[in-house]
Formats: C-alpha cells, structure tokens, sequence
C-alpha cells in the first residue's frame, strides 16, 4: 500500500480508549489510509453511513447502548464492508458470536499493531480479488464464485467473508486432508498469524449453518477433508 495518505481508501475505527485508537491510527496511516476515529457506536455508525469505508476496526466493549456486536449487526444490515473486532475479552463465545454477526476477523488485546496492519491487508486481499466464474458442488452446497454466493438445497446461505474463502478453499481441495496451518494459508493467507483454533471456530460456523448438507469430515489429529 502506497505512503501517500488516503491512497488505500478510508478506515473507521471505533475504539474509546484514545490510546489504543492513536495507535490504530498511526499504523493505518503508514499503510496510506484516511483514517477517521468514533469513540462511540452511534458516531462509528454516522461516519459508516457517511463515507462508505473501505475497512472498519470496532472495539467490542464500547460505551453506550451500541456495543461492538450491535454496531457490526447494523453496519452488516446495510453493507459488505470488512469489518475487524478488537476484543479484551479472549472468550471463544464472544468470538463465535462476532462472526455470527458478520465480522470478518478479530484480534484480542493487547495486540502487536503490526499484526493489525497484516490482518487488514489480508482481509482486504480477500475482499478485493477477483472471483473465478466457475461454480462448484459439494454434496448439496452450491458455492458461486463469480457472485460471491452459497447455496443449500438451491437456497441462499448467508456466510461471512471469511466462512466463503474457507468453504470455497475447502471446496476447490475437496478429497485431500488439510491440515489448520494449510487451510489458513489458503484462506487466510500466508502472511497471517495467529491462533490456528480459529479455523476450528469457523468450521463450526459453517458446519451450524450448512448442516448435514455439507460433507466435511474431521481428520482427528491432521485437520479436515471435503468429501
């Protein structure tokens, strides 16, 4: 990303702790982001609406009656912009229910700001590359690349962007076992790092919300194949 700045696109951040948000501020600038800064849901929310982000970093704990999971449930109803919690509270529930909103990553404090700044990019990869057009089938889960889409029995399936990226790496490997480290680097991309029990929150994800349609067993000990 270029140094000049704005020249990556615009990025919300929606924290209450000045520091942390002076933070977040200072390396999405390196990266040539316009940043704008909320300290509270409702102005995240009004700066969302306003300026169309490209990225938006939420706080979950924020003060007032919206919190980080309400404010990413009305941005989610409106928009597909990227959306990147930042948690103090490393409770698996707490990240389960981030995704069921819509977020597409998170990161637990305290958190190295470089590894903020690889998470962006990675999410903006995802989001930002091009889609190959041809269609693939696994059991009764229908996955359309070119339109970004998932269907169950010829019906939508609403998945975040990372589940996608990861039913479709899944998809396009289906008979070979995959082990979390290999299935991070395909969905997440090589230049993430983190803790790779994450692919296991969104398996769940995806195995709750496809059923008994999705034909995705557990290699106890390596990691997953699609049948």
């Amino acid at each position: 990303m270029g140094d000049t700045p704005g020249a990556a696109g615009t990025a919300v951040v929606v924290e209450d702790d000045e520091h942390i948000a002076e933070l977040v501020e200072l390396y999405l600038r390196r990266e040539g982001f316009r940043v704008l800064r909320a300290a509270d849901g409702e102005r995240g929310l009004e700066l969302v609406r306003r300026e169309g982000p490209r990225v938006v970093v939420v706080d979950v704990g924020l003060p007032g009656r919206r919190d980080g999971f309400e404010l990413c449930r009305e941005i989610r109803s409106a928009s597909d912009v990227p959306v990147l919690f930042l948690t103090a509270r490393d409770d698996e529930v707490d990240r389960v229910l981030g995704l069921e909103l819509g977020a597409d990553d998170y990161l637990t404090k305290p958190f190295s700001p470089r590894e903020l700044v690889a998470r962006v990019r990675a999410v903006l990869r995802r989001t930002d590359a091009p889609r190959a057009p041809a269609r693939l089938v696994v059991g009764e889960v229908e996955i359309d690349p070119g339109r970004h889409e998932v269907r169950r029995g010829g019906q939508p399936v609403e998945l975040t962007a990372r589940e996608y990226d990861l039913l479709e790496y899944l998809a396009r490997n289906a008979g070979l076992v995959l082990t979390r480290q290999q299935l991070l680097d395909g969905a997440w991309g090589r230049d993430w790092y983190g803790d790779p029990r994450t692919v296991d929150v969104h398996v769940a994800q995806l195995r709750r919300k496809l059923g008994r349609a999705l034909p995705l067993s557990t290699v106890r000990g390596v990691g997953y194949r699609m049948a």
